[in-house]
């Protein structure tokens, strides 16, 4: 399912998201300007599982937060900046500019902690914003469990447009997360890294339970 818009109005300017996103655009294309040399960039700036936990130097730690603006190819940074667009906004209008920061890179280190425990040997660089991004749909589930979606959804070899609930759409989404991050448990080489969906994902639950019945003063928190 591919999300198109939701059905929640926001009341600021989402400052933090418009620059994250426009932060991953521009690193995306210095990335395609590196030709053969991208490998070493990847493996310099990605977060290595190996390398965080037998660390060389401080910048292994200074991954964690270099890497969630790395992306693989256009079709990653696409996804990626396709679902940050559609549901970050409404979380920083709810969390306020500078704790929805902390909130983002939090959830970010948070799933690339969960990918690196399960196979901390591992030297594949893991790059992308999806561990953070994932917090946030956690966020917005708990949040906004009645926001309607507009999804694409495939049905065979047909597509049809439609509005599910964010719950609906979102548990569907997390489910798919969790089967495919459970079987991918030992798995070696490449691929995707389902666990950090799902540590990112629980850890923007967990912290939006602290928002969830805060009361509206009639104003915004910065």
């Amino acid at each position: 399912m591919i999300p198109l818009k939701d059905d929640i109005q926001t009341y600021s300017l989402p400052i933090i998201t418009y620059v994250i996103l426009g932060l991953n655009v521009v690193i995306f294309l210095y990335e395609l300007s590196l030709g053969p040399h991208l490998d070493s960039f990847i493996k310099q700036f990605g977060v290595v599982p190996f390398h965080l936990f037998r660390p060389t130097s401080l910048f292994s730690y200074a991954t964690l937060f270099s890497s969630m603006f790395i992306h693989g190819s256009l079709m990653h940074i696409f996804g990626n900046m396709l679902f940050l667009w559609i549901f970050a906004d409404n979380i920083e209008d709810r969390f306020g500019h500078i704790k929805f920061l902390f909130f983002y890179l939090l959830c970010g280190i948070a799933g690339a902690l969960l990918q690196s425990i399960v196979a901390p040997n591992s030297t594949v660089p893991m790059i992308g914003a999806s561990g953070a991004i994932s917090g946030v749909l956690g966020a917005y589930v708990l949040l906004f469990p009645k926001a309607r979606i507009l999804a694409l959804i495939p049905f065979g070899f047909f597509l049809r447009v439609s509005y599910l609930p964010s719950i609906i759409f979102l548990g569907i989404w997390f489910l798919y997360q969790f089967i495919f991050g459970i079987f991918s448990i030992g798995a070696r080489g490449g691929g995707v890294a389902y666990l950090a969906h799902i540590g990112g994902f629980i850890t923007g639950l967990l912290i939006a339970l602290l928002f969830k019945r805060r009361k509206d003063y009639g104003y915004k928190i910065l």
